[in-house]
């Protein structure tokens, strides 16, 4: 796969499955954009991008945050002047049953991390990606899935669940426009989710938790994202594809 002279957007790139796969662009011959609230970490992944030969541009930014998101869009554009891939990557795991006191507060968190951003800045990168033939993948979860729920994570399920019909939605609105737009739905990969949402349990745990024998690294979910990013993926639009190691096999 060669994406060189493209540009390639990242959220949540800083580290984990964004950053993993900022490296694998950067190897690729892809310029990149990363987006992440952690300044440090971003320069890290800068480092290691540049040492592959790819021209940078960190973008300190709050998906959260409206205005944030059009800076993210702007910065871009006066770096690159074009957006070839957008990869939706930013997220938050969160905890919360339907009988939880603070509920609606979790909800409207996660959703707007999780479903309302990559919303927003997919419908602020389209005019650019209508320009370049460029494509969208949107970072959803196994937990999205309608066989794999979890009742303690339930504002989580259903951002990645709404995520998953917004591919669907954005891909058939834009394959006349030559723009694809697709899902990668990982299940559970050694990154620093875990941790940020105060959890203690180990990788292993979590894994035995869904009776799978291995977790996932960043970097193979990564690979999957280049392949639908490239040109050898130009006939996949609209699909969600998993990446779980059996997990929705065995529940």
């Amino acid at each position: 796969m060669n994406f060189k002279n493209k540009v390639v957007l990242i959220t949540g790139g800083s580290s984990g499955i964004g950053a993993a796969t900022a490296e694998l662009f950067a190897k690729e011959g892809a310029d990149i954009a990363i987006v992440a609230r952690n300044e440090v970490k971003l320069k890290n992944t800068a480092e290691k991008c540049e040492k592959l030969g790819a021209k940078v541009l960190i973008i300190k930014a709050d998906v959260a945050i409206d205005s944030d998101l059009k800076t993210i869009v702007k910065k871009t554009i006066d770096e690159f002047d074009k957006i070839d891939v957008l990869v939706n990557n930013a997220g938050i795991l969160t905890k919360g049953t339907i009988e939880d006191e603070n509920l609606i507060e979790t909800f409207d968190r996660t959703i707007n991390t999780n479903l309302r951003s990559p919303i927003y800045l997919t419908n602020l990168a389209v005019p650019y990606l209508i320009k370049t033939k460029g494509n969208v993948i949107n970072i959803s979860s196994v937990l999205g899935s309608s066989t794999l729920g979890n009742p303690q994570r339930l504002s989580y399920c259903v951002s990645k669940a709404g995520l998953d019909h917004f591919t669907r939605a954005a891909a058939l609105q834009l394959t006349s426009s030559g723009v694809r737009v697709n899902t990668v739905s990982p299940g559970v990969t050694r990154t620093d989710v875990l941790s940020n949402a105060g959890i203690q349990i180990s990788w292993e745990d979590a894994a035995k938790f869904y009776k799978i024998d291995r977790v996932s690294e960043p970097e193979e979910i990564g690979a999957l994202i280049l392949f639908l990013a490239s040109d050898k993926a130009r006939s996949i639009t609209g699909a969600n594809y998993c990446i779980d190691n059996g997990a929705l096999l065995k529940n």
